[in-house]
């Protein structure tokens, strides 16, 4: 009953009112209304490579001005979520990031460098492989667009999930500039500035700058500090270059880093799990004298004793040509990107010194070679295109366990015999067995990527188009892991050491691993699209896609066989085979004061790339292997409604039904975990009771896949009234965002403890603006202060020990914004 208001209110906005862009603004050259006055001009994209009506697409896009972007404080791709239902971000640290569309992109829970991310990140034509780059602010955007479905066929690195596309701003032969200054409660500050202009006749520039520090909103009352915090700082340079009037050359730089506080947990609860009494958590704290900081998540306190780091840098240089030829233009693109990763977490989520050290610093370099042809006629749009990747990543990092973690991680049993094979391990107790077990990692990756594309435009009549897209692609990658583990007394420790019961113990927390994983295939793919324009402003389309994500190799470490040697079968991943069938209305009424546009879709995958685990292997850690069957399949509405430039609304609406069609040998849940592992025709025991037997794995056909709404909702609109103040002709506004998404499952196989309740953000900001000119704006946001959680992890040993990862409180504050 309580979800029931929320939902009216979703759906009510939609029969009142395309993106929240479409709503708030324009993009700069089409922000005019037609000649009569009596219509606006619709949205320019770039989404196919050329400058079109985002109505005129046959694909389902949701676009987002620069200007809005700012507006709502959507500043990076996780606020940019409350704005576009159905694309969804995860973030436990920077590293540990994914960007999922229509429940798809990367799997939920595992961060695993041999992987390829589902959903493509694009700024200005440059592929960003790293999902944490989607991390840091937006720096100078001037529109971002978000492509949902398959885009293989259009763009240089293959995307299954879909695409998000970022253009910046310019540089100009005019002196134009643009600024903003905000301030906010919790010590919120940040700055941008963006100025261009002539160097020359033929010579433009422009330089953007921006930074970002907020304080922490989760109290350490271990370490005394704030964690949480934001420390951002960004620049971009570009000069633009006219080196004739058929060719522009665009050289671009930019750098990102981020040095806060982050990333922590609060204690979450506790669900039994089929461990021993005496080895879950409550017990265990009790035997440690141990509790929480809080048992209430939203006192927003935690007591986390290892240090919080999550240095993140990220940056690069780029070289756009852009040739005119004969009736065609070549673009060639040319780009190296880095990324470096320090971090240090606590991964046992207490202020126990269970795992004391865990800190896994990763460098990367990638380059890319994209050339493309486009060619637009009276009938025929053409795209060809050829993309070169080549990704090179090394991870170097220690985990190390502390002195409460023999207590935590070990049986009785265990304990005692390891303590009978060494008693001097244990003269000062059982603490000794696994205190200084260390993990030191060298992890490397090189991955090649090559491609040849090509998608056409033919306009069959004035009203129907036939959009065929074809893709042939290369990948190889090459990976090498290394893990030493050594005890307290430097012994290397290794699966295989059962004749020992100490060195059993150790090797079954951490143990020594050493393999080589590759992979290399051809893939071939491609997509057909029908469109037809109903009525001049109504066009319905309908796409078929066959694709694929491309395998991959695990460097997580793989389950070990019984002589204790990885099981190199688990060490590759199939490529996903991806069909995709959609179908859709745009349309636009009134003049274009209103827009409705509707998309539904399926997609159908074979070999979906998913976390697992499997007990008879004697699996320590989650791993990547493929799920059978999945399918994901749903409904999406974008509409707005522009009464005149005083008044508009927008309203967009997700379902989305994600499952798993066939899953057989999935990771099983906490309640399913930590008791002895069946063998033969044993029979597992009850969910969540102690001692209880517990499956090798579960079955989880028919289940929905983790961290998907089926129901997400984002609405909104501004109000303006005509104002004369400080001697200019302006306006006082008014503007209010929210967004809803029903409950969704925090963990790879469903489990009653870690389902994240539904919830409602509401934002509203209010000020007075001059066009092109100052804008003046107080802003709240997380209105009704909320209490959400943006992530539930269980923690590691089977205690039934859950941690979450907190949304933000309610923030507020003010910024003045410049133009000249």
């Amino acid at each position: 009953m309580r979800k029931r208001p929320v939902l009216l209110a979703g759906v009510a906005s939609l029969l009142l009112t395309t993106s929240p862009a479409v709503a708030a603004e324009r993009v700069a050259e089409d922000n005019a209304a037609a000649e009569d006055g009596s219509a606006q001009s619709d949205i320019t994209v770039t989404a196919r490579r050329r400058a079109e009506t985002a109505q005129s697409v046959p694909l389902a896009i949701s676009v987002i001005g620069g200007d809005a972007i700012e507006r709502t404080g959507a500043f990076n791709v996780n606020r940019l979520t409350q704005l576009a239902p159905t694309l969804q971000f995860y973030s436990s640290n920077p590293r540990n990031s994914a960007a999922n569309i229509r429940g798809l992109g990367a799997p939920f829970g595992l961060t695993n460098d041999g992987i390829e991310q589902g959903v493509g990140i694009y700024v200005d034509d440059v592929y960003y492989s790293r999902a944490a780059s989607s991390t840091f602010d937006f720096l100078d955007v001037k529109q971002l667009e978000v492509l949902r479905g398959p885009q293989g066929t259009l763009y240089g690195k293959n995307t299954t999930a879909g695409a998000i596309n970022i253009t910046s701003r310019a540089p100009t032969f005019e002196l134009e500039g643009r600024g903003e200054v905000s301030f906010g409660n919790y010590g919120f500050k940040q700055a941008k500035l963006a100025v261009s202009g002539p160097l020359s006749e033929n010579v433009a520039a422009r330089l953007a700058v921006s930074t970002t520090g907020r304080n922490g909103t989760v109290y350490n009352t271990n370490s005394k500090v704030w964690t949480q915090s934001q420390d951002n700082i960004g620049l971009r340079g570009q000069l633009l270059w006219r080196a004739s009037s058929l060719v522009d050359v665009t050289l671009a730089g930019d750098y990102n880093t981020q040095n806060p506080i982050c990333c922590g947990t609060v204690y979450y609860g506790y669900g039994a799990t089929q461990r021993a009494t005496a080895r879950q958590f409550p017990a265990l704290a009790a035997a440690l004298n141990y509790k929480p900081a809080s048992t209430n998540p939203y006192d927003r306190v935690t007591d986390l004793d290892t240090e919080l780091r999550a240095k993140n840098s990220t940056g690069g240089a780029s070289a756009k040509v852009k040739w005119q030829v004969g009736k065609g233009t070549v673009t060639s693109i040319t780009a190296w990107r880095f990324w470096n990763w320090d971090p240090s977490n606590d991964r046992d989520f207490t202020g126990l010194p269970i795992t004391s050290l865990s800190q896994n610093p990763s460098k990367q370099n990638q380059f890319t070679q994209e050339l493309r042809y486009g060619l637009s006629s009276r009938n025929l749009d053409l795209q060809i295109g050829a993309f070169a990747f080549n990704q090179s990543v090394h991870t170097t990092g220690t985990q190390q366990q502390g002195a409460a973690a023999s207590v935590f991680l070990l049986s009785s049993a265990q304990i005692t015999a390891a303590c009978n094979a060494s008693p001097a391990t244990c003269a000062n107790g059982s603490s000794g067995i696994l205190n200084g077990l260390t993990a030191k990692n060298d992890i490397r990756l090189n991955n090649t990527s090559l491609a040849l594309y090509s998608q056409a435009s033919w306009k069959v009549t004035d009203r129907f188009t036939v959009q065929p897209g074809v893709r042939l692609n290369y990948d190889q990658k090459k990976g090498w892991y290394n893990s030493v583990v050594t005890n307290g007394a430097g012994t290397q420790v290794f699966t295989s050491s059962t004749n020992n019961a100490l060195l059993s113990a150790q090797a079954g927390v951490l143990a020594s691993q050493q393999f080589a994983p590759k992979f290399s295939d051809w893939n071939f793919s491609y997509d057909l699209t029908l469109s037809y324009r109903l009525a001049d402003d109504i066009r319905a389309y309908a796409t078929y896609s066959k694709t694929f994500k491309s395998g991959g190799i695990n460097l997580n470490g793989v389950p070990s066989d019984a002589n204790g040697n990885p099981l190199l079968a688990a060490a590759t991943v199939k490529p996903e085979s991806v069909q995709h069938l959609e179908a859709g209305v745009k349309s636009q009424f009134f003049n274009r004061k209103l827009t409705l546009n509707l998309s539904a879709f399926r997609t159908d995958i074979d070999n979906y790339q998913a976390q697992v685990t499997n007990g008879a292997l004697g699996v320590l850690r989650g791993y990547l292997a493929n799920a059978e069957k999945v399918r994901t399949e749903g409904v999406e509405i974008d509409s707005s409604f522009r009464l005149n430039d005083r008044f508009n609304v927008y309203g967009n609406a997700a379902y989305t039904d994600a499952k798993y069609r066939q899953f057989t040998t999935a990771p099983c849940p906490p309640e399913l975990s930590g008791g002895t592992t069946v063998t033969g025709t044993q029979t597992p025991g009850v969910a969540g009771v102690a001692g209880a037997l517990s499956p090798a794995s579960c079955n989880i056909s028919g289940q929905r896949l983790p961290g998907v709404s089926r129901w997400a909702y984002s609405w909104g609109g501004e109000y303006n009234l005509p104002a004369h103040l400080l001697g200019k002709d302006g306006e006082v506004y008014v503007g209010y965002d929210g967004s809803y998404r029903s409950a969704f499952s925090s963990n790879p196989s469903l489990s009653a403890y870690t389902w994240i309740h539904g919830y409602a953000l509401h934002n509203i900001r209010a000020g007075y603006r001059v066009d092109q000119g100052i804008d003046v704006f107080g802003w709240v946001r997380n209105l009704t202060g909320t209490n959400y959680i943006e992530l539930l992890t269980v923690a590691s040993g089977n205690t039934g020990l859950i941690a979450a990862q907190l949304g933000d409180p309610r923030t507020y504050g003010a910024t003045v914004k410049f133009q000249f």
